[in-house]
């Protein structure tokens, strides 16, 4: 029977149509968007000073290659002149530099060995012909610490650009052992990095800067050489200068090729496992461990580090090199499953080469497109057609190096705007006298200005920076065909800087934005530059092979994580779960790795010597450790807990005093009694420390030397340096919230020596309160600096105080400002005698045994050999061969410390700052003055309370909170805590 369509059913189904329509026109639209070309912008287009700036510092190296100093040194053609250099021969060598000559088996020859970085060599050569000269040096890296040797080349007296200065001469590394280890419940063990000695030749090259090697200008005649220390020691055979070679374009390495090609199997092909590589030139690009479908090889439930890289693989100029081996000469296309989501939707570039040489042109930067999920791409030219490379019969090594070079010249721009920026900001502040980064202290909003009167430019300089910024927006989103979050923070800034332009004469009253603007360029710059990838396997294959490798779609992975699930019943995932019962239990509040090691080391040493079994297990948050005491399920040693927590436990009866071990004032001189002071409460000790941080003065050399400033032994001295500073757009960084030090260097306390009442009111607390407060409210010091290190590399704030944390970032993250920041022990207040008092915190992390433990005397001799100096001195080289300075083990040893692969001039700054260590007292209430004296900052600083009346309203909170949590822990008006004192710097630290 036939249906009639209703008059309903009709207009249902027409608006039905027209909602699908419209639909289908959104989501066209929406596509066609998302997969619009953006126009793709010549890097010439760039907007690169080409003159030298900043008081004549050296070019960039790509400023360099586009000045008119070389223009005629490019057209001399390339010819096969070289000039060698014997390391031997030199002319001059400085004082400080530590050179021995020593005859070499390998070389058969006399080579140097620099044993030190300091210093310089020089030699002196003679050029045949004028021309652009790539660099090779013929050396062998020392035994040092684990990261990369760097010294620079100057040029008859200067660094002919500004990378120069700081060339890297790799060394390489690869896994100590082959399959990994695994622990008792089956998951894998990371080894130590065995690093790869002998001799090797390398081009002088960054890949921050350019694909190919850095050219060097030499003109015919006679030349200094200079190389100048920078970090690491090394040995040198030779260096030599020889006419760089073309690389073809891959068009003509198919002709040159193409008729070589034998008869290999069409449908042969290789998986190659990227874990599996050779070598790798930086410790810290890790193994990772993924869990999906068809990840290769599955984990099955189980930590199988069975990919490379991520995020520990995105540094300019690091590789890997993988043995890869065909069966027959022929041409070959070869595919990467791989993961490039970290940076958004920016491409990741890298520069491959086969058995040390580029192949053809195309290999330079090779761009990645950004993915959500491992995926495997073939190496293909634009079309989607593979590139295919010819290989010998036998073993090649492919190698793949992280290259920044084509986002390079945006960010070397941006910085240049970001520099124009803090100038306009800097003369607005001038002339309206509101001094001070960031400041709106002096702001007078009621006031009217015809700012074209003080300064007729500011429109046009506005305009000229506007449009280079849209020039370098439309550059990188032309790379990366994507709109990424660095180019949105760029289009903010051009908004906001045409807010500015429409009215410049309400710039004065909205200064703020350009110090915003300032923050949020330099916040994504080091982002643009990095060039993280994730690889999972490498295949090598005939162009015609069809693999059949999978990739995992929607149902897989739920298939997957059911299966996954199911596992959970049946296998075992809880180290706890195979403890043995013999043994102590040692619960450990740090990663899987520091976990992994410390249980290898056990075995191979700590047993093996006492014969005493230790069950080492992850204890994921400090919340676990006071849950289990209360149960009754608490482990023997706990290691990695906070500063604060061992007495925290001692006041509940929970940690144990060390203080009846026998040794224990032997191994208590193992430590910083500054430092120990933290763990003292009541005649007793209730933990050892294992790490201790530290904070020191970190200052820009080239930047001060161009203030003609030196570094402040005392606060006064800051004080005097700041209006240079700040005349200059630039100021002090000092941690806002930090109060401890300047309390501790005008020799006053928190607590009363019994440690039952505040004691914050009187003279010298007062004394040392208004400065801190001062500093911010009359000097104008920066409040809130969410990124000190960044503002530090730009050199905004080329000078403050920071902490160990910053140390490691200025030495893994900003490559750029190497050998041109220093540390310096904090400034201080002078004393009667004339030393200067540099008190401040160290904190640290500590080892306690737990007072319910029924087997106290074992793990009292657990850490005893824990906290020895040979046994922390190996564990901290161990871990950083995990995954380099970023895991520096930063011992609280003394004698450990020294065994360490510091610098020696870093070593000296930490030394001095160590004596002036002074903890933290802990009792009853302790956690209540960093609240209260947060608030009496606030009070003072933004709320404009005179400084005596916010410090006494604070002690007043303090002391009722402290008396209230005495009388809950049932400690009486009477009880004496025996708040230990300490006046005196240690002086058992000298190297």
């Amino acid at each position: 029977m036939k249906r009639r369509l209703t008059r309903r059913g009709l207009i249902a189904i027409i608006w039905g149509a027209v909602l699908l329509g419209i639909g289908l026109l959104l989501f066209g639209r929406g596509w066609l968007q998302d997969e619009e070309a953006f126009i793709t912008i010549d890097v010439s287009a760039i907007p690169m000073n080409s003159a030298a700036t900043d008081h004549e510092a050296p070019l960039s190296y790509i400023q360099w290659l586009k000045s008119d100093s070389i223009t005629e040194l490019k057209q001399i053609p390339a010819d096969d002149s070289a000039v060698s250099i014997q390391a031997y021969d030199y002319a001059a060598v400085s004082a400080d530099a530590v050179i021995r000559r020593v005859e070499d088996e390998e070389r058969s020859e006399p080579v140097i060995e620099w044993e030190n970085a300091s210093g310089w060599l020089e030699w002196e050569i003679d050029v045949s012909q004028d021309g652009l000269y790539e660099l090779f040096v013929d050396y062998a890296p020392l035994k040092g610490s684990f990261a990369s040797i760097v010294r620079g080349i100057q040029i008859d007296g200067a660094y002919p650009f500004d990378e120069a200065e700081r060339i890297v001469l790799d060394r390489s590394w690869k896994d100590g052992k082959t399959p990994y280890d695994k622990n008792q419940i089956g998951n894998e063990i990371r080894p130590v990095q065995q690093e790869i000695a002998g001799w090797r030749t390398r081009q002088a090259a960054d890949y921050g800067v350019s694909s190919e090697p850095l050219l060097w200008p030499l003109t015919k005649g006679r030349h200094t050489i200079r190389m100048t220390g920078g970090r690491e020691p090394v040995a040198i055979h030779a260096l030599t200068f020889a006419a760089s070679k073309p690389i073809p374009s891959y068009a003509d390495y198919r002709k040159t090729y193409e008729g070589l090609a034998g008869g290999q199997d069409p449908k042969w092909f290789e998986l190659f496992e990227a874990e599996r590589f050779a070598a790798k030139s930086a410790i810290g690009i890790q193994t990772q461990s993924v869990a999906e479908p068809y990840a290769s090889p599955d984990p099955k439930g189980r930590l199988v580090y069975n990919t490379l890289g991520g995020d520990r693989w995105q540094t300019a100029g690091e590789w890997v090199e993988w043995d890869i081996a065909v069966p027959e000469d022929g041409l070959y296309a070869i595919d990467l499953k791989y993961l490039q989501g970290y940076n958004g939707k920016a491409n990741a570039y890298r520069t491959l080469t086969i058995d040390g040489a580029v192949p053809f042109r195309e290999m330079l930067h090779y761009s990645l497109k950004a993915n959500d999920n491992l995926e495997i791409g073939t190496i293909a030219d634009p079309d989607g057609q593979p590139y295919r490379f010819y290989l010998t019969k036998g073993t090649h090594r492919l190698r793949l190096i992280a290259d920044a070079s084509t986002v390079k010249p945006a960010v070397i721009a941006l910085q240049q705007k970001v520099k124009e920026i803090a100038a306009i900001d800097r003369d607005i502040r001038i002339i309206t006298g509101n001094y001070g980064m960031g400041s709106s202290m002096n702001l007078d909003t009621g006031r009217t200005w015809e700012i074209k009167t003080y300064d007729p430019d500011i429109d046009t300089k506005l305009a000229r920076i506007i449009e280079d910024l849209k020039k370098i927006r439309d550059y990188v989103n032309g790379l990366n065909q994507h709109v990424t979050d660095p180019t949105t923070a760029i289009s903010s800034a051009v908004h906001n800087l045409e807010e500015l332009l429409d009215d410049v004469n309400e710039i004065p009253n909205k200064v703020q934005l350009l110090s915003d603007i300032q923050a949020s360029l330099g916040t994504w710059m080091k982002p643009m530059e990095s060039q993280a990838l994730q690889l999972d396997y490498i295949v090598v294959r005939s162009p015609e092979a069809k693999p059949g490798l999978k990739e995992p779609g929607t149902w897989d992975r739920i298939r997957y994580s059911t299966v996954n699930f199911g596992r959970t019943f049946f296998q075992t995932y809880d180290l706890k779960d195979v403890n043995e019962e013999d043994a102590i239990t040692v619960w450990v509040q740090r990663g899987r790795d520091y976990v992994d090691l410390l249980q290898k080391q056990i075995e191979q040493d700590f047993t093996p010597s006492t014969g005493i079994k230790v069950n080492v297990n992850l204890m994921p948050n400090p919340n676990v450790l006071m849950l289990g005491n209360a149960a009754g399920d608490q482990p023997d040693v706990a290691l990695g807990v906070g500063m604060e927590m061992p007495v925290d436990f001692a006041m509940r009866g929970a940690s144990a005093d060390l203080t009846r071990f026998d040794g224990f004032a032997e191994v208590e001189q193992r430590f910083n009694p500054g430092v120990m002071r933290s763990y003292k409460f009541d005649g007793g000790t209730y933990a050892l420390p294992e790490t201790q941080s530290f904070m020191a003065l970190f200052y820009r050399t080239d930047v001060l030397e161009q203030l003609n400033l030196t570094p402040p032994d005392t606060w006064e001295d800051v004080m005097r340096m700041l209006p240079t500073l700040q005349d200059n757009g630039k100021t002090f960084f000092y941690p806002a919230k930090e109060f401890a030090m300047p309390f501790y260097q005008h020799g006053t306390e928190f607590y009363t020596p019994d440690g039952m009442n505040a004691k914050l009111n009187d003279n010298p607390s007062i004394t040392a309160f208004k400065q801190w407060t001062d500093w911010f409210s009359k000097y104008d010091l920066p409040k809130d600096v969410p990124a000190f290190f960044n503002h530090f590399r730009f050199g905004d704030i080329p000078i403050g105080i920071a902490d160990f944390n910053t140390y490691i970032q200025l030495q893994v993250a900003a490559p750029e400002i190497m050998g041109r920041w220093k540390m310096a022990p904090l400034p201080g207040i002078k004393q009667p005698d004339g030393s200067v008092a540099r008190w401040s915190m160290q904190p640290t992390q500590s080892a306690m045994i737990m007072k319910n433990s029924e087997n106290q005397e074992r793990a009292w001799t657990f850490l005893q050999w824990w906290t020895s100096a040979g046994v922390q001195a190996q564990y901290a080289n161990d871990i950083e061969s995990f995954a380099g300075i970023e895991y520096r083990w930063n011992t609280a040893n003394i004698e450990a410390m020294k065994l360490l692969p510091w610098p020696s001039e870093d070593l000296a700054v930490l030394t001095e700052q160590s004596r002036w260590a002074k903890n933290m007292p802990y009792v009853p209430g302790y956690y209540f003055l960093g609240r209260e004296m947060d608030f009496a900052w606030n009070n003072t600083v933004i709320s404009r309370m005179a400084p005596q009346e916010a410090l006494e309203k604070s002690a007043v909170s303090l002391q009722r909170e402290m008396v209230r949590k005495q009388e809950e822990l049932g400690f009486g008006p009477e009880t004496d805590m025996h708040v230990p004192p300490h006046n005196k710097p240690y002086e058992g630290s000298a190297p």
